[in-house]
This record gives C-alpha cells, structure tokens and sequence, in this order.
C-alpha cells in the first residue's frame, strides 16, 4: 500500500511540474521566439502608445469613425466576458437589438450589411466585411469633410483577404481602418 501511494505522489509530484511549469514556460518561449507579435496580444502601437489590438474589437461611436459589430461581450468588447449572445432567431431581445442596431445606422435592418447588426461567437470580433465598411463611407466622409472616393479608397486599401488565400472572408480592420483614416484627416490637400 505505502509503495503505491509512494508512486502516486511522485508522479503527481513530476506531472504537475511537467505540465503546470516546464511545458507553459516551452511554449511561452516558443510563442517569444517565433511568433512574438501575437505572443504579447498583436498590439498596434502609434507614437510609442498602445492603442489596441489587432485581435480585439473596439468600440467606435462617433460618427467620423467607422463602427464595428456589436458585441455581446460584457459591456461591449470586455476580453473578460469573451462570449456570444446565445440569442436565437425567435428572441425578442435579438429582434429589439437589431432594431435599434438599425435605428443608429439609420436604414431598415434588411438594407443593412448582417455583420454590423450581429454580435460575433466570441463578442470581440475587430473587423467587417468590406460591405460593411462601404455601406458606412458616406457617413463617415460626410462627417469628416472629405470626398467618398477618399474614403472608400482608404476602405479598399485595407480589405483583408482570407487567411492563406482560402481560410475565412475578406475582412477589415475596424481600428486600423480608423487610424488610417485620421492620418489622413490630418494631411493638409484634405
């Protein structure tokens, strides 16, 4: 009986630093040698300050800047209440969020692109379709004093495409896209 209990304990004793210490620390050091960016949360840094991640949504609600989906994350894109709605079709709280989704952009929700009126799984979701951010353009020129063709040009430039050439949709980048259009704010032939 006192060998086997013995063996247990060493064993308990060696996985527990095997896979609570040794292989955390491996693929943490993996994960800093070869893929460093994504390893500390893909942040997007400008004039040395975090402004956020490229794999975190934000949310957006001036009308000089794009918006990105909803989120069902806590109060809107909390990483710590990462989760999807669970919302079905049927619910009537589903239905009042896409109503009133629909209300701010303004249209009846069926002329409205689906991913700006449904949360993603995981409620953090940073990017649109490329219909989504061109059904916004007018606003957001109209609200920033520059040409549509200005802004849809800056939308085209940063259009995603599917992850090697085949995995996912093409996508944008809600918070690099807003940057990109402030720099351009900014320029003076604007």
């Amino acid at each position: 009986m006192l060998q086997h209990l013995r063996a247990s304990i060493v064993l308990l004793a060696l996985f527990t630093v095997l896979t609570g210490l040794i292989y955390p620390l491996a693929l943490a050091g993996i994960g800093q040698g070869l893929l460093k960016r994504q390893a500390e949360g893909s942040p997007i840094v400008r004039n040395g300050v975090v402004v956020g991640s490229s794999l975190i949504g934000q949310a957006f609600t001036k009308p000089e800047y794009f918006w990105g989906r909803p989120s069902a994350a806590g109060k809107g894109y909390d990483a710590r209440s990462s989760s999807g709605s669970n919302l079905g079709p049927s619910s009537k709280v589903l239905v009042d969020r896409i109503t009133d989704t629909a209300k701010r952009f303004g249209q009846p929700a069926g002329e409205i692109p689906p991913d700006l009126l449904m949360a993603s799984a995981s409620g953090l979701d940073p990017h649109i379709s490329p219909a989504g951010a061109r059904f916004q353009v007018k606003r957001v020129a109209a609200a920033r004093g520059l040409s549509e063709q200005a802004v849809a040009r800056v939308v085209d430039e940063h259009v995603e495409t599917p992850s090697l050439g085949v995995l996912g949709e093409p996508r944008v980048n809600v918070l690099e896209l807003n940057i990109a259009l402030d720099a351009l704010s900014r320029k003076p032939s604007q």
